[in-house]
């Protein structure tokens, strides 16, 4: 119960990564803004059944990241309910596979649009609320190829790098009125989102890659995520925690 009557807000929670973490933040008693673009009857039946076996209040809030006014309707409808917002994860994303010469103009600005911007401006509003509470933990998801510049993600790899150099800056900024910032820079993981955008060929060659030989889980991520959020990480601001099994050393 490491986050037992804290509130927190987690983007992408209807999938991947964000799925697991929205999981096990319930099982450690946090009450969670569930936020995901859109309704969905398969995720509703998810997120009762975690309020029913945890006992905690998950709460669907709507919007899609590429929508900046939708992000501020998001928040609104957030601080309508008067709740401390104890935690903040900016997990939801995109990826992309292309090489520098291949990749178009209107390509490089969504991907930085979702991984970047709309992240950027969501931290800004919740940091006002945080502020007020003089407390708060933030944890932003980015990625290995942020750090190794890996081939054909350099525009993702960008994007996701933005989001490290944004979260140490803020972690700069806003130490003194008590609120943490870190990032999660996971390697290959077992999500939709990887199974998508990659061949079984390339993947199997990044699972060689690594120390301990095998695919992330979700889960994996997700610990490291509660770590962070929690009382356990209360020393620890402008840290970028790589989980990916020991990836290219």
């Amino acid at each position: 119960m490491l986050l037992k009557n804290k509130n927190a807000i987690i983007t992408g929670c209807n999938r991947g990564i964000g799925k697991s973490i929205l999981e096990l933040f319930a099982q450690n008693g946090a009450n969670v803004w569930a936020c995901v673009r859109k309704p969905d009857e398969e995720f509703a039946h998810f997120m009762q059944q975690l309020i029913n076996r945890y006992q905690v209040e998950i709460t669907p809030v709507y919007f899609d990241l590429s929508d900046y006014e939708q992000i501020k309707t998001g928040v609104k409808t957030i601080i309508s309910e008067k709740k401390n917002v104890d935690i903040l994860v900016n997990n939801a994303g995109v990826t992309y596979n292309a090489l520098s010469q291949m990749t178009t103009m209107g390509k490089m600005e969504e991907v930085f649009k979702i991984n970047f911007f709309s992240q950027y401006l969501l931290t800004q509003y919740v940091t006002k609320l945080m502020v007020r509470q003089k407390s708060g933990s933030i944890i932003n998801i980015a990625s290995s190829a942020a750090i190794d510049a890996n081939s054909g993600r350099s525009v993702y790899g960008a994007s996701k790098a933005a989001i490290i150099c944004a979260s140490k800056a803020l972690a700069e900024e806003m130490g003194d009125k008590g609120i943490r910032v870190n990032v999660v820079a996971p390697g290959i993981t077992k999500t939709d989102m990887v199974s998508e955008s990659m061949t079984e060929i390339v993947i199997n060659e990044t699972i060689s890659s690594t120390s301990l030989k095998r695919i992330g889980l979700p889960q994996d991520i997700a610990g490291a995520v509660l770590f962070l959020a929690s009382d356990l990480a209360t020393y620890m601001t402008g840290q970028v925690l790589r989980v990916d099994g020991g990836l290219g050393k």
